[in-house]
């Protein structure tokens, strides 16, 4: 399938997307803006997520929460999620109410700093906060997401610390902080608004330069520290995790090539080679022949600056410890590191990922959403229209390349989560620079 994609930039900055399509009465509103957790400064770790938060609660001519009870009156659905590297805003309603969808995100982009409040700020802290001790601390491997990218970057690097902050961090923030990252990161010129479903462009063009045209460009932001890492981890990292879980689980984590380079596409076949669908060598080895195993995830987390990182993610079956998995999942990927990969194996991943994409693309929310990172990573949306065609270019000499470059033992992060009442865990602890906690 082929998108339609048309862009143009306000002359405050605002980078702009369009993708009309009419075969449905919907229409997807898509606001990225360029700022993560990749952006806070040392002692104000959370500000990215808290922030998420804070612009649901209102601004000028919105009242607190009004934001969704508006969205949800008018038949839609809402909400905004937070990464290393962006933060996005996002509504889908009906056809007729596109209007309404911009004129809010209109307004908490230019007048979010009148309605902010002390008050606001203590509720939203608090929110957070309980936040993370219901879905990070004491969620059964919970704090996965953020000692991932701690085991793989160095602790100066903007990738290394939690997306979610600490709670010291975050009792230290004051209004006065919140009102400084707003006014550097939420303008603008560092965001992406993508328009994707049924409406009429020439209609959403006027709708965009009325509400978003007068709010003035940032004063600009600083530049983000080195992002530089070295390709691969130079030698095994591993960290044991004893924590209130019924079922041992392993994430094995490698540095790869940041996305949108011709090596991600590689990197990505790899991972669905070890585990997309029941053909995957992991699911087909792990879960259908040993039954060692009852979960079987690979990804990559996307970075598009650094290094990216794929993750092996398995979870045991019951009465499996973590030394049997752990073994058998290093067969797996030491095979593929030294031995490569078949030529019918890139083509059914390449296929599933291709058909993923595809189903993906018709949801206008989905399609939206993948505009707006590829206009905020590399200002070129259409890029979307060109991702099937670089999967299929990849080959099996390419995936066997990279698994012999990065999927080696010295480019290992191992991180390994044990019930807290199990066995003795020393034999997992075996690996150069292992710690347990």
């Amino acid at each position: 399938m082929r998108i339609a994609v048309q862009s143009f930039t306000l002359s405050n900055g605002l980078f702009v997307t369009l993708s009309a399509d009419h075969s449905a009465p919907i229409v997807a509103v898509n606001l990225w803006y360029h700022v993560g957790s990749a952006n806070e400064r040392p002692g104000r770790t959370g500000f990215a997520h808290l922030f998420e938060h804070m612009l649901f609660q209102g601004s000028k001519n919105v009242g607190a929460n009004e934001h969704f009870e508006i969205v949800q009156r008018a038949g839609g659905t809402l909400n905004g999620s937070t990464w290393l590297d962006r933060t996005n805003y996002f509504e889908t309603v009906p056809s007729h109410q596109l209007a309404t969808a911009l004129w809010l995100e209109a307004d908490r982009m230019g007048q979010l700093l009148p309605a902010m409040t002390q008050g606001k700020l203590d509720t939203q802290r608090d929110v957070v906060k309980n936040e993370r001790r219901w879905s990070v601390d004491n969620q059964p491997y919970g704090t996965w997401w953020e000692r991932v990218p701690a085991i793989a970057f160095p602790p100066e690097h903007p990738f290394h610390h939690s997306l979610i902050g600490s709670m010291e961090d975050l009792s230290e923030a004051s209004l006065q902080d919140v009102e400084q990252f707003f006014a550097t990161y939420y303008t603008p010129d560092n965001a992406v608004l993508t328009i994707a479903g049924d409406f009429d462009p020439a209609d959403a063009t006027g709708l965009v330069e009325k509400y978003f045209g007068e709010i003035p460009r940032g004063a600009g932001k600083p530049a983000l520290a080195d992002m530089w890492v070295a390709p691969t981890f130079e030698e095994p990292k591993r960290l044991v995790i004893q924590d209130e879980v019924m079922l041992p689980r392993i994430y094995i984590v490698f540095r790869s090539p940041v996305f949108g380079t011709e090596e991600h596409y590689d990197a990505s076949v790899a991972g669905a080679i070890l585990g997309m669908g029941k053909g995957s060598r992991l699911v087909r080895t792990l879960v259908r022949e040993q039954q060692i195993a009852s979960e079987v995830n690979v990804f990559t987390f996307d970075l598009a600056k650094g290094a990216d990182l794929l993750v092996v993610d398995v979870t045991a079956q019951t009465g499996v410890t973590a030394a049997v998995l752990e073994h058998a999942i290093v067969q797996e990927i030491d095979s593929m590191q030294m031995l490569g990969v078949t030529d019918s194996e890139v083509e059914r991943a390449a296929a599933l990922i291709e058909t993923q994409f595809t189903v993906a693309m018709q949801s206008a929310g989905e399609r939206a959403d993948k505009l707006s990172m590829f206009a905020t990573y590399f200002r070129d949306p259409a890029l979307v229209n060109a991702q099937s065609e670089c999967y299929r270019r990849v080959t099996a000499a390419r995936v066997s390349r990279f698994a012999h470059d990065r999927l080696g033992a010295g480019n290992r992060a191992t991180l390994v989560y044990v019930p807290r009442d199990g066995a003795p865990v020393d034999e997992i602890l075996a690996g150069a620079g292992a710690n347990l906690e």
